[in-house]
C-alpha cells in the first residue's frame, strides 16, 4: 500500500515538473514579469496567443514597452496587426520616438503605411532633422560656343514626411539635376560664362522646382567641380568635313568609273568602224576589177589613180619628217 502510494506522488510531481516546464517553454514569462515591471498591460492569454499565431512576443512587447515609456498611445493589437502585415515594429516605434522628440507631426498610422511602402521610416525621421546631401555623378553638357563642360554638383535633400508614400527617390532628384545642368550650360552662349559664374547654374535649376513629385525638398544645389573636356564642336566640323570628302571622292570615282565605260565604248566603236573600213578596202580590189571588167574604168586611169595614190603617201611621208618651223629658233647670223 505504502509503495502504491510512493509510486503515485512521484508520478504526480513528474507530472507537475513537466506541465510546468511545458508551460514556461510555451509561455514567455520573462517577457510578461518585464512588461508587468514597466507598467504595460499585457497578459498571459495574449502572449499565448502570439505562441499560437507564430508571432515573436519579444518583437511585439519590448517595442511596447519603448513606446510606453516614451508616452506614445500604441497597444498590442496595433503592434501585432502591423508585424503581421510584414513591418518592422520596432523601426516604427524608433522613428515615432524620434519625431516626438524632434516635433515633427508623424501618428502611427502613418509610419506604419511608410514602412510597409517599402522606406525606412526611421531614416526618414532623421533626414527631416539632419539634411542629406546628394553627390551627382558627373555631367558632361556642351555650350553653345561646342566647348564641352563636366560639371558636378552637391544637392541637399530634406526628406518630406507627407511625400513618403509614392513620392519618387534620390534616383529621380538627381537625373532632374542633370537634366537641368544640361539645359543650362547648353543655352550658354560661351563656355567661360559659366566658368566665371557657375552659381548661376544651381540658381536656375533650383528655380526649377525639381523635388515636386518627390519624397524629398531640395534646400540647395551647389556645383562643386566644373572641369573642361573636348571640343565637341570642333570634333562635328572635323567629323563634317572627313563625311563630305567621302561624299566627293565616292562621287570624283562614280564620274571616272562613267569616263572609262565611255572610253571603252568610244574604243569599241572605233574598233567597229575601223573594221568597217577594212572591210571595206577588202571592197575595193574587186569594185576595180568589176570596173576593169565591165569598162568602166580604163588601165590608164587605174595607173593615173595609183600615182595619185602614190604622191600623196609621199607628201604625208615628207610632212611627218619635216622638222616644225620656230622663228625663234631661225639662225639670223648666216
Amino acid at each position: 500500500m505504502r509503495l502504491d502510494l510512493v509510486f503515485g506522488s512521484g508520478l504526480i510531481i513528474i507530472l507537475a515538473v513537466l506541465g510546468i516546464a511545458l508551460f514556461l517553454n510555451f509561455v514567455p514569462i520573462g517577457l510578461w514579469i518585464s512588461s508587468m515591471a514597466a507598467g504595460v498591460d499585457v497578459g498571459i492569454f495574449n502572449l499565448i496567443g502570439m505562441r499560437l499565431r507564430r508571432v515573436p512576443a519579444s518583437q511585439i512587447v519590448l517595442p511596447l514597452v519603448k513606446a510606453n515609456k516614451a508616452g506614445m498611445p500604441v497597444n498590442v493589437n496595433q503592434l501585432e496587426a502591423h508585424y503581421l502585415a510584414g513591418g518592422n515594429v520596432d523601426r516604427v516605434i524608433d522613428a515615432l520616438i524620434a519625431a516626438q522628440r524632434a516635433e515633427i507631426p508623424l501618428t502611427f498610422e502613418r509610419a506604419c503605411a511608410i514602412d510597409l511602402a517599402g522606406r525606412d521610416v526611421l531614416e526618414a525621421v532623421q533626414m527631416s532633422v539632419n539634411p542629406k546631401v546628394i553627390e551627382t555623378p558627373l555631367v558632361s553638357a556642351v555650350a553653345k560656343n561646342g566647348i564641352e563642360l563636366k560639371v558636378k554638383a552637391r544637392v541637399t535633400v530634406r526628406a518630406n514626411i507627407d511625400r513618403l508614400v509614392g513620392g519618387a527617390g534620390e534616383a529621380t532628384i538627381i537625373a532632374r539635376v542633370g537634366e537641368g545642368i544640361v539645359t543650362c550650360v547648353g543655352s550658354s552662349i560661351d563656355h567661360s560664362e559659366v566658368l566665371e559664374n557657375p552659381d548661376h547654374i544651381s540658381k536656375t535649376v533650383l528655380e526649377k522646382g525639381l523635388d515636386a513629385g518627390t519624397a524629398f525638398e531640395i534646400l540647395s544645389i551647389d556645383i562643386a567641380d566644373v572641369d573642361v573636356g573636348r571640343n565637341i564642336g570642333a570634333e562635328l566640323m572635323t567629323d563634317q568635313a572627313e563625311a563630305d570628302k567621302r561624299i566627293a571622292q565616292a562621287r570624283a570615282e562614280e564620274r571616272r568609273a562613267m569616263a572609262v565605260a565611255k572610253e571603252q565604248e568610244m574604243k569599241a566603236a572605233v574598233q567597229e568602224m575601223q573594221a568597217k573600213v577594212v572591210e571595206a578596202q577588202a571592197e575595193v580590189p574587186k569594185a576595180l576589177a568589176k570596173a576593169l571588167e565591165s569598162g568602166n574604168l580604163g588601165v590608164m586611169d587605174y595607173y593615173r589613180m595609183n600615182n595619185i595614190i602614190a604622191d600623196t603617201k609621199m607628201r604625208e611621208g615628207l610632212g611627218e619628217a619635216a622638222p616644225e618651223y620656230d622663228p625663234h629658233k631661225v639662225d639670223h647670223t648666216k
